[in-house]
């Protein structure tokens, strides 16, 4: 099948991109002097000042939060919900977008999994090993492509080490962790370990994980073995997971080289079926070097290349249900240019190629799809302008997209075909320092979006939404305008920050019933008009200030996501909530209590469920002291602490499976860190 564009529309795509790198390359006749290397936190350049909105999970708060899943881990976060599949699958749902539209990245780069494909699929990246969380939105997220419309979670870890921590005499350093929660009695550790000297670096970490049924606070029947019984848990939800890295990297006098091999395995219970389990493996290697300081044109030159084999298989009791199987490799290469005096300030930016191969398949009597390959490459541009006011932003992105379905054997529902497209994407951005303590800031963007395989190819029964699910091979861009406006206050620790934005679609790719009285229901993925509306707000009020601290933190999220064509509400979004956390610290000891209060979601699609609102408390307290002379963190933290009863409305199993799967119920949870 042919392009879905004319040829000539790529060409005069790419003038945006073409004109930023022009802009570059002014750096080629100019001297400047030479910066020390920034990694990366929230945008390619590493600035601190933030034109797009970015929030962070790290260190203290990272360790409490986390849960065994990353969308539960970062659920919560202002504009962050989950997929709540249980708790061993759960993708971050961000301003109301979830799926393929949010990029999942591990260190920047490409992080290969099927969680985006199914709802019951798993996240291959699990909190326990991760150093620091990020979460953006904005002009920055154009350098991942136009499938992170709804934005991009950073995963970072240090399992290729990027900077030098210790002298020439060497050392080793790492942290040990352990802790037990009551709600599943789940139990884990990890351990993770770094030596070396200023000219190599080595590292090791493991984890381990294991849950049993989670606690709820209501009974609900279970037939795991033929015999139905009842009890306050999670039918099926148990899980047993397990993984680990070795890495290294080799230091010169302007940049590193380093590699890593890791892997991760998890067998979990799919909690739509009592006796439908999943065993998944997923294996990585990646490689990443940089080369600073490389003269009057090149601040530097960075390159990450990742090759991920995975495959999971799907059980029905002990009989193997279907096999899914991805492999692929992602090359990616970023050019920053030295700072420049340009248009009345100082220019800074980068210009880079991506190049991804993913081939997908899947065996048995629950596929849905064919076998497919994609293939897709990428030039894009991100450059920031610092003026005496403020900065400004501008990126883009064009990108050549192929995907094929390759049939399958035996199964004519499954045809072969091809499809190419090519999306672009432009942005821009601008940060207004009003006075020392106020910042404005506002996003523009023009996003374009490839069908993924499944949206064009997928033709069978999906048991995880109890549906049959029908691809269409005409299916074209998905095209959106994405605007957000900011304001940001700060007065040491008084702080308070509000985002309103708004995701306009001329072609958004739904689910959408076409005959809901088949058996299953059957449902299309048709491109529609939507529009999302929303706010974020947070901040912090420093009661005391002495030897006591006490804050007072505050934040609230809505969205609104209308089916524009037809006025109906879309689903699976998250209700207005609103919070309020109490902080208190003395010396060596942290507390504190919070609430989430979420409104009732009436706003469904017809013949839909709602969801009642519902209060959720937590209440933390950590101590940080030596154990054998090593800084030791002690900490626990209660979890739904009223035992409520409440169920996720951006959750696919309130409507597949109503009541089978509500969310955990009270659960106190304990542990430790040794730092060396």
């Amino acid at each position: 099948m042919s392009s879905s564009r004319p040829v000539r529309h790529g060409v005069f795509a790419l003038a945006p991109v073409a004109a930023l790198v022009l802009i570059s390359c002014q750096a080629w006749a100019q001297d400047a002097a030479t910066l020390p290397s920034v990694v990366v936190t929230g945008n390619p350049l590493g600035t601190a000042e933030q034109i797009a909105p970015a929030e962070q999970l790290s260190g203290t708060a990272l360790l409490e939060r986390g849960q065994s899943t990353l969308g539960e881990t970062l659920k919560g976060l202002p504009g962050v919900s989950s997929t709540w599949f249980g708790p061993n699958a759960s993708r971050p749902v961000i301003r109301g977008q979830d799926g393929d539209r949010i990029a999942i990245l591990n260190n920047g780069g490409a992080s290969l999994d099927l969680s985006a494909l199914s709802y019951d699929h798993a996240v291959t990246l699990d909190p326990l090993l991760t150093e620091r969380v990020e979460v953006l939105r904005g002009p920055g997220v154009l350098q991942y492509g136009g499938s992170a419309v709804g934005g991009v979670v950073n995963v970072i870890d240090n399992r290729i080490p990027r900077t030098a921590e210790f002298g020439e005499e060497g050392g080793v350093a790492g942290r040990l962790g352990a802790y037990y929660a009551t709600g599943g009695d789940e139990r884990g550790g990890v351990l993770s370990l770094d030596g070396g000297n200023n000219r190599y670096a080595l590292h090791v970490d493991a984890m381990a994980r294991k849950s049993d049924d989670v606690d709820i606070p209501v009974s609900r029947e279970c037939t795991p073995d033929g015999v139905t019984r009842s009890a306050k848990r999670i039918c099926n939800s148990a899980s047993e997971s397990s993984g680990g890295a070795v890495g290294g990297t080799l230091f010169f006098d302007r940049g590193y080289l380093g590699a890593s091999v890791s892997t991760y395995d998890k067998d979990y219970g799919a909690v739509a079926e009592d006796e439908v389990t999943i065993q998944m493996r997923s294996n990585r290697v990646a490689l990443e070097g940089e080369l600073r300081d490389l003269g009057p044109v090149l601040r530097s030159v960075k390159a990450q290349f990742s090759q991920t084999d995975y495959q999971h298989t799907e059980y029905e009791g002990d009989e193997v249900g279907t096999r899914f199987k991805t492999d692929g490799q992602d090359l990616r290469l970023e050019a920053r240019h030295v700072p420049v005096d340009a248009f009345g300030g100082a220019l800074d930016g980068v210009v880079g190629l991506q190049f991804d191969r993913t081939d997908f398949s899947a065996d048995g009597d629950e596929a849905y799809a064919p076998s497919s390959r994609t293939r897709q490459s990428a030039i894009f541009a991100y450059e920031e302008l610092g003026l005496g006011w403020g900065k400004l932003s501008a990126g883009a992105r064009v990108e050549s997209v192929k995907v094929e379905s390759l049939g399958a054997d035996g199964n004519p529902a499954f045809t072969t075909g091809s499809r190419s497209f090519t999306p672009t994407s432009y942005a821009l951005g601008a940060l207004w320092n009003v006075a020392t303590e106020w910042k404005l800031t506002s996003n523009l963007s023009l996003n374009e979006r490839a069908p993924r395989h499944y949206e064009l190819y997928a033709n069978g029964e999906h048991v995880a939404t109890n549906a049959e699910e029908i691809g269409d091979p005409d299916l074209d861009l998905e095209r959106s305008v994405n605007v957000d406006v900011g304001t940001q206050w700060q007065r040491g620790a008084h702080k308070a920050q509000l985002q309103l934005f708004q995701h306009r679609f001329s072609n958004y790719i739904s689910l959408e019933s076409t005959d809901p009285a088949s058996d299953p229901p059957q449902y299309t993925y048709t491109g529609l008009r939507a529009r999302f509306t929303g706010l974020e707000a947070s901040g912090n009020v420093r009661l005391l200030d002495e030897r006591n601290k006490l804050d007072l933190g505050l934040s609230a999220d809505r969205v609104k996501a209308e089916n524009t064509s037809t006025g109906e509400p879309l689903p699976r979004i998250a209700p207005m909530r609103v919070g309020a956390t109490l902080r208190w610290s003395r010396a060596a000891w942290k507390a504190g209590v919070g609430v989430d209060r979420y409104a009732e979601q009436d706003r469904v699609p017809d013949g839909q469920e709602t969801t009642d609102g519902y209060m959720l408390w937590n209440a933390s307290l950590n101590y940080s002291d030596k154990l054998g002379g090593l800084p030791a963190l002690w900490y626990a933290r209660v979890d739904n602490i009223g035992d409520v009863e409440a169920y996720s409305a951006s959750s696919i199993l309130t409507q597949t499976a109503p009541g089978k799967s509500p969310l955990p119920g009270r659960s106190l949870k304990v542990g430790m860190q040794l730092s060396f």
